[in-house]
């Protein structure tokens, strides 16, 4: 009897210090994808994914990301599309928190096209290149053509109850700012 309870107690402490967690996973949302190239929203960051054209492993896969506040999201969308209809002299340079981008506008086979550069963690050692875009594809990317654009501005909020409220829909606040009271005189 000894043995048993020692053994359910050995396995017992063994389950509580368990090395595996379960996380809570996050709703990664793709916005528009198009061969090697996607964008994509988790919360309210957005990041863009490529396959790099530069290193010898076509295999890597790399990624920036950035915030959308006061709308960066559709104000880069708008910058890429504006070098399609007045083609830039020189790359248009972006500094992201993390990296800094290049958007590179170039004409293949007759069409104006434009790629990401991205120098990574800032440093100009580290160079990946997207692939080249034409109009129509950077369109499917940032999600014109699907309505995901849709997507940009609404905000990623976690609605969590008060203490002691359930989370149903007769204890939740009405969507509207509700009108105010009129104070008794």
């Amino acid at each position: 009897m000894r043995k048993i309870i020692l053994l359910i107690t050995c396995m017992f402490g063994i389950s509580v210090f368990s090395q595996i967690k379960v996380l809570k996973s996050e709703s990664l949302v793709e916005i528009g994808k198009d061969n090697s190239v996607g964008l994509y929203k988790k919360e309210d960051k957005f990041t863009v994914n490529y396959q790099d054209l530069n290193t010898s492993n076509l295999n890597t896969i790399r990624s920036f990301s950035f915030q959308n506040i006061n709308g960066d999201v559709a104000g880069l969308f708008k910058l890429i599309m504006d070098g399609f209809i007045s083609v830039p002299d020189e790359n248009i340079v972006l500094e992201l928190p993390n990296d800094i981008i290049e958007l590179h506008y170039e004409k293949n086979y007759g069409q104006q096209t434009v790629q990401f550069i991205q120098v990574i963690n800032k440093n100009r050692k580290y160079i990946g290149k997207s692939q080249f875009l034409t109009q129509k594809q950077v369109e499917k990317i940032f999600g014109r053509t699907n309505g995901k654009y849709a997507l940009y501005d609404k905000p990623a909020t976690i609605i969590t109850p008060a203490k002691g409220t359930a989370n149903t829909a007769s204890s939740a606040a009405p969507a509207t700012g509700g009108a105010k009271k009129k104070s008794k005189k």
